[in-house]
């Protein structure tokens, strides 16, 4: 079924006329209007292009984050520093969240810092750092497609070469997936009629997965973090993020060598179609001028990264900080990865003094930031200067609505006021909770925050994300009236 978008003109531009529709309507028009819950009003013209970022959440599902307004109106009151201030102090010294908290908060608009502790302090981000990975990709490749091919060498030997897709479908490719955009039937389809028509019915398959190299998982991930399923090796080409499962969750049993296994299904299509296959899979790097036989590829890279980030996924954003070291000249290994997502980082202005990334992901031990770095890089994300980011800025899980941030993983359940009205990266590691994005008023002023916490007492760190949605909450409902 289909239903038509319905244009509205929107007329409100004060921060003041902001405040009075939510005062007199409640937050379900407001969300309505802003395409977060189910209704029949809109902000949006009928599909828009991609375009700047929006003043509040958009679609929680769907292609690209498109523009609802041109922005939020520039006379929004910008709360109070020392109230501010205050929220903050309050949570850094909630002795629940241990003794290492670092916590700030600023205005979207301007950079200005309304409150901050301990804000240079380098601590554990967690999955936050994956913000950095996105940007990152965002900035050198995000209209990329990620191309698996199947070439033809010697012997009547067909090499299936990776691109860097980990995403492909065992089976036919869904045009309005991203995980599974392109199909491995596909691929084998289109070898088979071009092989069909020379008269060969048998072929060898060969793998070439050379385009990453190095450890493929980082070797600062933890062990039981692999037997969970928590991250997959990288490798230039794996079905469903290396899962050994038709559906995608973002744990759970992996493949040891997700290249080698989608080389047997690539095989096992071939014979689908009408192919003998001889003997087993071998490895073997594809000459430079062999012919082509066939070719699909992957959703643009800017849909990936949103993926990565609405699902926290940590293999995808390990092969993304591959790609940016390679689309930069240097290794795509992990030491590559993480020297490239630095660089990117410092190009764009974030002072980067101190940080330390020991994987792309955020999974592994000893990578270290601040809450100030999280915050600058926010600042950029949603800086209309910078449009390529603003699909992150927009893409983060939306408080209670989707992704980690869901109400059904216990995330601002309830009345919170920011519902719908917040987006955040999370983090969660052993004694870490980490969360970092953006929220708007009750005033209709954007911020960005960023909390880190990498000492809470074990038994304590679920009650923490409580205690982080209620200071995001308290953000959400701050108006300067009172």
């Amino acid at each position: 079924m289909t239903i038509e978008r319905m244009p509205m003109e929107w007329g409100l531009r004060s921060g003041a006329a902001v405040a009075a529709v939510v005062a007199l309507f409640g937050g379900y028009l407001v969300a309505d209007a802003y395409d977060v819950v189910p209704g029949m009003l809109t902000t949006a013209e009928p599909w828009p292009e991609p375009s700047p970022f929006p003043s509040a959440p958009g679609a929680v599902e769907g292609p690209a984050p498109v523009a609802l307004l041109e922005g939020l109106p520039d006379d929004a009151p910008v709360p109070d520093s020392a109230e501010m201030q205050r929220l903050v102090t309050g949570l850094a010294k909630d002795k629940r969240l241990g003794s290492r908290v670092g916590v700030m908060v600023a205005d979207g608009s301007t950079g200005e810092v309304l409150g901050s502790s301990s804000p240079d302090k380098l601590m554990t981000p967690a999955s936050t750092q994956k913000l950095f990975t996105g940007v990152a990709a965002l900035s050198s490749i995000a209209g990329t497609t990620l191309d698996t091919k199947a070439v033809l060498a010697e012997d009547d030997t067909v090499v299936l070469v990776g691109g860097g897709d980990m995403m492909l479908a065992e089976g036919q490719g869904d045009p309005d997936a991203v995980n599974g955009r392109a199909g491995l039937a596909d691929l084998a389809q289109q070898v088979a009629a071009k092989v069909k028509v020379t008269g060969t019915t048998e072929v060898r398959v060969a793998l070439d997965d050379t385009l990453f190299t190095g450890d493929d998982i980082a070797p600062t991930v933890a062990s039981p973090d692999i037997a969970a399923g928590y991250v997959a090796p990288v490798s230039s080409v794996a079905i469903n993020v290396g899962l050994l499962s038709d559906e995608y969750t973002d744990n759970g049993p992996r493949a040891s060598d997700p290249g080698k296994y989608a080389a047997e299904v690539f095989s096992a299509a071939l014979e689908a179609e009408g192919l003998q296959t001889a003997g087993a899979v071998v490895n073997e790097t594809a000459p430079d001028d062999a012919q082509v036989l066939g070719q699909v590829s992957s959703a643009p890279l800017a849909e990936v990264v949103g993926f990565a980030m609405q699902y926290s996924d940590n293999t995808i954003t390990e092969v993304l900080g591959r790609l940016v070291a390679v689309d930069a000249g240097l290794p795509g290994s992990n030491d590559g990865a993480t020297q490239a997502v630095i660089a990117s980082a410092r190009r764009l202005g974030v002072d980067m003094t101190g940080a330390r990334l020991r994987d792309c992901s955020g999974l592994g031990d000893g990578s270290y930031l601040s809450s100030q770095q999280l915050v600058d890089l926010l600042g950029i994300m949603v800086d209309p200067a910078h449009p390529k980011l603003r699909s992150e800025a927009v893409g983060m899980p939306i408080a209670g609505l989707s992704g980690t941030l869901d109400s059904s993983l216990g995330r601002f359940t309830g009345t919170n006021p920011a519902r719908g009205l917040a987006r955040a990266k999370t983090g969660s590691l052993p004694k870490v909770r980490a969360l970092a994005g953006t929220v708007i008023t009750a005033d209709g002023r954007l911020l960005v925050f960023s909390i880190l916490a990498d000492s809470i007492p074990a038994d304590r760190t679920v009650g923490a994300t409580q205690i982080y949605d209620s200071f995001v909450g308290d953000l959400a409902a701050y108006s300067t009236q009172g």
